[in-house]
């Protein structure tokens, strides 16, 4: 596995890389503008001595006098010696020679045309020279030219490029050194600010979830991780407490069984009994496993839901035959009860009919326990411009608005006191919005004047 680097030594080689190459950019234009100057300086020199070679010929040919050309072009250049002077007659014979260069027999001197100078550059030994060359009429044979060479020592230019170049790449390791040593410290000081978030985010704990963030102490550019920090903080806080409430919950609802179980378990084993009440301890006993085998299978299904509930069995589902089922399944104890149960209309949607006709059960089975004596209970079931809408009501108590968006909540009762075996664990609706949740769907409840309703809306088939 690679080891990773930190983001500091990132941002101080990226800073330190950056800068050197910039550096390195301004050096080399620096450097190439000084070679232009450099050869444009010598080619100026040695053009203005072309021009005095020129002047001297023309004066020659002018004056008609017979010096010879060497002694002319010797005169002409006493104290030049630092150039280098060769010219050539038509035959490519030396006419006159000056300097220690060298010139090379092939060089540009031979090809070289008429009123052109042509610049070249040659190496002899350990020194550089540039050189320009051109055509001049021979004053001695009309008609035929000479070729005139003339050359300059630029070793003092070499050597100063060499040493710049030196002193270029010193001047870059140096500087490396010190931008890699200002982005070291330009990136620490720049996730001061980061390394604060970590710390205080450090120190949350599970008691300490209700802590949050300040934005504006932190720059622009951690303003949306702070506050990304600060939502997970408070997302973390909600499961937490959800989890904590459930868990106290749970316990609370399983102790009464458990605590009924070990009292008549005492109770049975205090002295001896006969078969039949035995028999009648162990029935009473069955159902209290029965009642904690339901609220453990209730709670394996909700957390089935919250890690996304899957419908195993889509199909196209008759709700009003459904609905006409349950009737005859809850028709004794709306009996027992005086309650009439009606139904009107009939809808059809895709899902799991086990799973649609749970939730249905227990809205029904609900309003049937908490409706009025001699009452109503009406399912209503239309198609909307939402989808189906199936609407459960129930004469009744008017429940208070406060209570109502705890309904859906696990283990909860609008009225604490309503709290017997035969009413389940609290889990019924929690269980039904699940349902209605995996279809798609969603339920609201609502209670007024005397009435209860709960409203279901899934999509159609």
């Amino acid at each position: 596995m690679s080891r990773r680097s930190s983001l500091t030594a990132r941002l101080t080689l990226l800073f330190a890389t950056a800068s050197s190459l910039v550096l390195l950019a301004l050096g080399l234009v620096i450097g190439s503008a000084m070679e232009r100057h450099f050869e444009e300086q010598d080619i100026d020199t040695l053009g203005g001595k072309l021009e005095l070679i020129s002047h001297a010929i023309d004066q020659l040919r002018g004056t008609g006098e017979g010096t010879p050309l060497p002694q002319a072009l010797a005169q002409a250049f006493v104290g030049h010696h630092e150039l280098a002077i060769l010219v050539l007659d038509a035959d490519r014979q030396t006419v006159f020679s000056a300097g220690d260069a060298r010139f090379p027999v092939m060089a540009p001197i031979a090809s070289t045309a008429e009123a052109t100078a042509t610049p070249f550059v040659w190496s002899q030994g350990e020194t550089q020279y540039r050189a320009l060359a051109t055509r001049i009429a021979d004053p001695a044979h009309p008609g035929q030219q000479l070729i005139v060479a003339v050359a300059i020592d630029i070793a003092h230019h070499t050597q100063f490029m060499a040493s710049f170049s030196r002193t270029l790449w010193l001047f870059m390791l140096g500087a490396a050194l010190v931008s890699g040593l200002l982005g070291w410290f330009a990136a620490r000081r720049g996730l001061a600010s980061l390394q604060q978030v970590a710390r205080q985010t450090a120190t949350v704990t599970a008691n300490k979830l209700d802590f949050r963030l300040a934005e504006d102490t932190v720059p622009t550019e951690l303003s949306e991780l702070v506050r990304s920090l600060n939502d997970m903080l408070a997302r973390l806080e909600d499961a937490f407490q959800r989890l904590s409430d459930f868990s106290s919950d749970l316990a609370h609802e399983l102790r009464t069984p458990i605590s009924n179980l070990m009292t008549q378990t005492h109770v049975a084993l205090s002295r001896a009994r006969d078969a039949e009440d035995y028999r009648d301890i162990l029935a009473s006993n069955a159902e209290e496993f029965e009642r904690m085998a339901r609220m453990v299978s209730d709670m394996l299904f909700l957390a089935k839901s919250d890690n996304g509930l899957v419908i195993p069995n889509r199909q196209v589902v008759d709700l009003g035959a459904e609905v006409a089922a349950l009737f005859e399944f809850y028709d004794a104890l709306a009996e027992d009860k005086g309650v009439t149960l009606t139904q009107d209309g009939a809808v059809s949607v895709s899902g799991d009919p086990l799973m649609l006709r749970r939730a249905l059960s227990n809205l029904l089975s609900n309003a049937v326990r908490h409706a009025s004596a001699d009452s109503l209970v009406r399912v209503r079931l239309d198609e909307t411009a939402d989808g189906a809408r199936i609407r459960v009501e129930n004469h009744g108590e008017t429940l208070p608005a406060e209570t109502l968006p705890r309904f859906f909540e696990r283990f909860y009762r609008a009225d604490p006191s309503r709290h017997h075996t035969s009413e389940g664990a609290g889990l019924g609706l929690a269980i039904t919005r699940s349902i209605i949740v995996a279809h798609g769907g969603s339920i609201a409840v609502e209670s007024r004047d005397g009435v209860t309703a709960f409203e279901i809306t899934l999509p159609c088939a």
